[in-house]
């Protein structure tokens, strides 16, 4: 079978071609979809495997990232999403599509997918838009179906409000204990595993987010979302350091997440 992809597009989003693309390179059919195609009944989700919400700046950020898409996702395709998830198909937001999942309650999530938001993305620390490459590190013993057998990769970061954080400290020790904690922020100086709690200085957690969060999944382990842009490291020429290494170039640390949620889907979904 070859998965199909509903890939969000729509009121400012702006990264969908490369994250259709990458989708694509990993053995998918991918639809750019208006949102509104979906809202108004004229496409329904549940002809989809996946659905990916790119990054950009939904309704020019006002209200917050993500604040007014989440909504519409919320309360126009509410049922259609809950279903999607409970049917056991992956759905991933990257920068912008992350805020999106956070603030209408899809991420952290919980176990009925009630769509109550827990945790959101603030202003970076830095009070400024940061576009920089970072290095990420993921959690081996999470049950999230995007990062399987991922150590660390390098991927750049696109934000303004990219710390995670939450009214209730408890439920980072929660999510943690969950494995839903799945990608942080490391000095790539380090060695692997050295992913830690405390807050890493700037700019190495672009954003200080609480506990160095780059991404998380929910108690599923299907919905994923991180901040930087794994689609956006989909070849090794596009990489941060290809100009000093002496590499065979190829694929892209990045293209290892889709690749997962394709294999994911081409294993386990019937229809």
């Amino acid at each position: 079978m070859i998965p199909k992809v509903a890939v969000l597009s729509g009121f400012g989003i702006n990264c969908e071609t490369e994250t259709m693309a990458v989708f694509e390179m990993a053995g998918a059919k991918a639809d750019r979809i208006h949102v509104n195609r979906l809202v108004n009944g004229e496409l329904n989700l549940n002809d989809y495997h996946i659905m990916a919400v790119p990054g950009g700046f939904s309704f020019g950020d006002h209200l917050g990232s993500g604040r007014l898409m989440g909504n519409r996702l919320r309360f126009g395709l509410r049922e259609q999403v809950r279903n999607f998830v409970k049917s056991g198909k992956p759905v991933i937001g990257i920068c912008n599509g992350f805020q999106v999942l956070v603030k209408m309650g899809l991420l952290p999530g919980d176990d009925d997918v009630s769509l109550t938001q827990t945790a959101s993305l603030a202003l970076n620390d830095s009070g400024h838009y940061e576009n920089r490459w970072a290095t990420l590190e993921f959690n081996s013993q999470s049950n999230c179906i995007w990062t399987k057998g991922m150590t660390r990769i390098r991927v750049p970061v696109r934000h303004g409000e990219g710390k995670f954080v939450t009214a209730d400290k408890n439920l980072l020790d929660v999510w943690s204990e969950a494995g839903q904690l799945v990608v942080k922020y490391v000095d790539p100086s380090s060695e692997y595993p050295s992913s830690s709690n405390d807050i890493l200085p700037y700019p190495i957690s672009p954003n200080q987010s609480w506990r160095n969060i780059a991404g998380v999944c929910d108690p599923s382990g299907l919905v994923f979302g991180l901040m930087p842009h794994p689609e956006a490291n989909h070849s090794t020429w596009l990489g941060a350091t290809w100009t000093r290494e002496d590499i065979e170039h190829g694929e892209g640390e990045g293209m290892m997440i889709f690749r997962n949620a394709v294999n994911y889907v081409i294993d386990n979904c019937n229809n």
